[in-house]
């Protein structure tokens, strides 16, 4: 975590099977793992002038919980939702209260679903983000904490 007093906080919150990035499946999300995309986080957050903190848990009710403490604690989020992309109206229905409590929520995605297996095209979350990255492996969520930065400035 970059700490900044006053800073904008963000959240990156990762969802199921992120934690084994870099062993998993590397000809589709790469050969870095969770603990490299923490590092660059805070490198990238830092040159933002963003507080960050990465998470990850195959658990669908620890990542609510951690939307709803985003919501309480006025923090952007950054989610990349995995496999519940596709069908967690729990999840769904946490991250709206993100973006109607005037927060940034920006979905990302380390591939791009739309390219892959028909039944990852669907996001339940697209239609309540702010935005959504996909495609661009961990540039993914570069580019999303630009974006929360851009908007935030301007």
């Amino acid at each position: 975590m970059t700490v900044d007093d006053g800073a904008p906080r963000v959240m990156i919150l990762n969802g199921p099977n992120l934690g084994r990035l870099g062993v998993r499946e590397p000809e589709v999300y790469g050969h870095a793992s969770m603990a490299d995309l923490e590092l660059a986080a805070a490198e990238w957050a830092g040159g933002l002038g963003l507080e960050v903190q990465v998470r990850q848990t195959d658990d669908e009710s620890a990542l609510v919980g951690w939307l709803h403490e985003a919501v309480d604690g006025r923090s952007h989020v950054v989610l990349n939702p995995a496999a519940f992309t596709h069908y967690s109206y729990a999840l769904r229905d946490a991250a709206a209260q993100v973006t109607t409590s005037g927060l940034l929520l920006v979905e990302v995605h380390l591939s791009n679903p739309a390219a892959r297996e028909s039944f990852r095209h669907y996001s339940v979350v697209a239609g309540i983000a702010t935005g959504t990255v996909a495609g661009f492996g961990f540039d993914s969520y570069r580019l999303a904490l630009e974006a929360v930065h851009n908007k935030l400035s301007g």
